[in-house]
């Protein structure tokens, strides 16, 4: 019997760690034979305490993952300056080449049966697009399943004695790529100058370069700025919440059991 393939996409995000773990504990109650491989993509502009929350996610599923990148590119920067384009309209050509066209790749070559995304109950709206725009690919969405939200995956991490990587604990909701240009928000930007003066200043730099205004402010049409023009001011405190409802101690239970 060919056992089924799955594949569960870790991104270092809270989320993508509580599903994957919730795959395994599923996969190991199947009669049926399972193969699971977890894949990272890994990008040079992500924080490098991503290596480090990898790798406690690794003994904490207690199976091997998968680092993947990009053949073509060197990280994001090296994607910015060749298409001589960052973020807009047509979206953030990062993320397509970087993460998708690897993605793409990977199930080419492996075919899975079915692909496990850490989408969760407060993204079910993204999750229902995503299916509608790729039906060729079997959907898992566990967390959605199980009523799992971000910070219920934030609570059950701290739970499990799994330090949140360095992104969540400076403030900020995902753990994207440092400087993230799909990022447009006053908040998120004075955080990056913040916490990470450098990356804020490289990306104001190639961004004036190439004519890009990152910075939204206010309503309706939302005057944009450019990077080097956004005025001084802290941002907001936005602690994780690591707080469990019931629905983690339910999952837990599905973990230990």
């Amino acid at each position: 019997m060919q056992p089924i393939k799955i594949v569960s996409w870790f991104s270092c995000g809270a989320a993508s760690a509580v599903s994957t773990k919730l795959l395994l504990a599923k996969a190991a109650k199947l009669l049926k034979p399972v193969d699971v491989k977890i894949v990272r993509i890994a990008i040079p502009e992500e924080s490098e305490d991503n290596d480090r929350f990898a790798a406690d996610c690794a003994a904490w599923f207690g199976h091997p993952m998968v680092n993947l990148r990009s053949d073509e590119y060197e990280g994001a920067e090296d994607v910015w300056k060749r298409k001589r384009y960052m973020s807009g309209v047509g979206g953030a050509p990062c993320t397509e080449k970087l993460k998708r066209d690897v993605r793409k790749k990977f199930e080419a070559e492996w075919q899975p049966d079915m692909q496990v995304f850490g989408y969760t109950a407060d993204e079910k709206d993204r999750a229902d697009k995503f299916r509608h725009d790729h039906p060729e690919i079997g959907l898992v969405c566990n967390l959605i399943d199980a009523g799992l939200t971000k910070d219920d995956c934030f609570g059950m991490l701290a739970r499990a004695g799994i330090e949140l990587p360095l992104r969540y604990r400076q403030g900020f909701r995902n753990n994207n790529c440092k400087g993230c240009v799909k990022a447009s928000s006053v908040d998120y930007w004075q955080r990056t100058r913040k916490y990470d003066p450098e990356t804020f200043q490289r990306r104001a730099d190639l961004s004036r370069e190439l004519g890009v205004k990152l910075v939204r402010l206010g309503y309706g049409e939302r005057e944009r700025l450019h990077l080097d023009d956004l005025p001084p001011g802290e941002p907001g405190n936005d602690e994780p919440d690591l707080d469990c409802s019931l629905m983690c101690v339910i999952a837990e239970s599905e973990i230990s059991t």
